[in-house]
């Protein structure tokens, strides 16, 4: 008994060696020759085939997103210069009701920007008029261009007596061909 029980160890043994040699799917590779099928990777000219292709697109991506950026700033901008002088534009009103007391030479309009952010009393209750002065997205500062009822137009400089306009101080040119700083 112990004899057929050996001899049928031996059979399933040497079935078993046949199957360890197959691969599930095909022959090994070791049986064609130690070759490697064509498509197990990819070769050194099809790598910088797509690497060129991916720096080109990139390249070509570049300038847009540029462009986009300004483009944010330049609304960040408009979105600024439209805030504070609507605040200016309110206090003017509010001066012109008589509900804040001013200056005789400062034609209703605030002495500074800064004033805005404070607020002043408007019969007895305290208005603000701005939350806190924008940072400048041009030169990302807090320092904005200011002209005075009584300035040209077309002055750098301030004359210190309210603040009628605001401006900023960057003098890049914007998308559409204009100076920042006649916005």
């Amino acid at each position: 008994m112990q004899g057929s029980r050996c001899k049928g160890m031996r059979q399933a043994s040497s079935f078993e060696g046949e199957n360890s040699r197959r691969w599930p799917l095909g022959p090994r590779p070791e049986a064609q020759g130690s070759k490697l099928a064509p498509e197990s990777g990819l070769t050194l000219v099809e790598l910088i085939i797509v690497i060129t292709i991916v720096a080109i697109l990139a390249t070509a991506a570049l300038p847009f997103a540029r462009f986009q950026l300004k483009r944010q700033k330049e609304r960040e901008l408009r979105r600024d210069l439209w805030e504070m002088r609507d605040a200016i534009d309110r206090y003017k009103d509010a001066s012109d009701r008589g509900g804040i007391q001013i200056k005789t030479d400062s034609l209703g309009y605030p002495p500074d920007l800064q004033t805005l952010v404070d607020g002043v009393d408007v019969q007895d209750k305290k208005v603000r008029f701005l939350r806190s002065i924008p940072v400048d997205p041009m030169t990302k500062s807090q320092e904005w261009g200011l002209r005075a009822n009584q300035d040209d137009p077309t002055s750098d400089s301030w004359g210190g007596q309210n603040v009628f306009d605001v401006y900023t101080k960057s003098s890049e040119t914007a998308l559409d061909g204009t100076k920042y700083s006649t916005w």
